[in-house]
């Protein structure tokens, strides 16, 4: 005899939930195969189950769609806090900005490069130093640097703290759903083992391969094993023989 397995995706228990529902709508009060407690309880969670499925789906989705922006505007901040620390180290280099004045950037005088971008910390921080440092050095009376000024920076680290912070909400709100999926996930495989276990016991006198084909018409599942001979109607003539 084959055996079974509980299905291990959602859409595999939706299925198994739907056809034991369905298969059992169909009994007699006298012929009961699976009590009326268990399927009204299968009937109760397959509701709730659906729909936490559905909501999880849809934040998902959302979660996905927003990322696509994000990543967009995080590579436009990247883009344009680099660009200002090469045009100011230039202008350093050049000396029309003093090397010392590196300093209200927390940059070091000595060092021409840009400073690793490629994390969103790293954005963050040195979005804030050259902000904060070009405000300071303007105040000490130095010429403001434009292309790109100071501003359209600003504009663009903005928008990418804000978009931050969203995208945080989208992934904490698809992980909280996500948590409630997953424990949805356990009483539906005890409820869905607790109706597998009633079926088999009803048809457990049965031949094997009538056994099989009635279990599997309430949506039990079984699998082969390696080299396992697949049953067959024979099969119960020779029992019954």
């Amino acid at each position: 005899m084959p055996y079974r397995r509980l299905p291990n995706t959602d859409q595999a228990r939706l299925r198994s939930l739907r056809i034991a529902i369905q298969q059992s709508d169909k009994q007699s009060f006298g012929d009961l195969i699976v009590s009326y407690k268990t399927i009204h309880e299968a009937k109760t969670y397959l509701g709730i189950f659906e729909k936490q499925l559905n909501q999880y789906q849809q934040t998902l989705e959302s979660q996905v769609s927003a990322n696509k922006r994000y990543q967009q505007i995080v590579h436009n901040a990247r883009l344009y806090i680099s660009h200002f620390i090469q045009v100011f180290n230039l202008s350093v280099i050049r000396g029309d900005i003093k090397k010392d004045h590196k300093l209200f950037y927390q940059l070091d005088p000595n060092v021409h490069n840009v400073p690793d971008l490629s994390t969103e910390a790293a954005l963050l921080h040195w979005g804030k130093c050259i902000i904060d440092g070009e405000n300071e050095r303007i105040r000490n009376g130095g010429l403001p640097i434009y292309n790109p000024a100071i501003a359209k920076v600003k504009v663009h680290y903005e928008v990418f703290k804000e978009y931050k912070s969203t995208q945080k909400i989208y992934q904490n709100t698809t992980n909280r759903n996500w948590e409630e999926l997953d424990n949805l996930r356990h009483k539906g495989d005890e409820i869905i083992l607790d109706i597998w276990n009633q079926i088999e016991v009803k048809f457990k006198d049965e031949k094997p391969f009538t056994k099989l084909t009635k279990c599997q018409l309430f949506g039990l599942v079984y699998y082969y094993r390696k080299g396992e001979k697949t049953l067959t109607k024979e099969d119960d003539i020779i029992t019954e023989n």
